[in-house]
């Protein structure tokens, strides 16, 4: 049996358009913005409105749970203003990540407040 492929993050840029709908990587849109996802409280961007369920979570986004909730965001928070359905195939959500990942240590985010 073949190992899985190691997640793309080149190909999860592709895939976070879907995202860009409502996110950005440096700035708050509909949603939270997306530089210094990974090791943070959900909820706890300042100055954004989030909804109350996602501020009562007790998540600390990290690969596994940002996994999880992007399989299906209202199953993970129930109430949460996050109204897509989420990412049903599992390497696109590694591939995804990854990216985050990847822009998360780039330079685009370590300039962002």
């Amino acid at each position: 049996m073949a190992a899985p492929a190691a997640p793309d993050a080149a190909r999860g840029q592709q895939l976070y358009a879907r995202c860009a709908a409502c996110h950005a990587l440096t700035f708050d849109r509909v949603g939270p913005r997306h530089c210094g996802l990974l090791g943070r409280r959900a909820g706890s961007v300042p100055g954004f409105d989030y909804s109350p369920a996602m501020k009562k979570s007790s998540i600390v986004w990290n690969e596994k749970t940002l996994d999880q909730f992007l399989t299906k965001p209202l199953a993970m928070v129930p109430g949460s203003s996050m109204t897509y359905a989420g990412v049903p195939g599992a390497s696109d959500r590694a591939d995804l990540i990854a990216y985050l990942k990847s822009a998360n240590s780039g330079a685009v985010c370590r300039v962002t407040p």
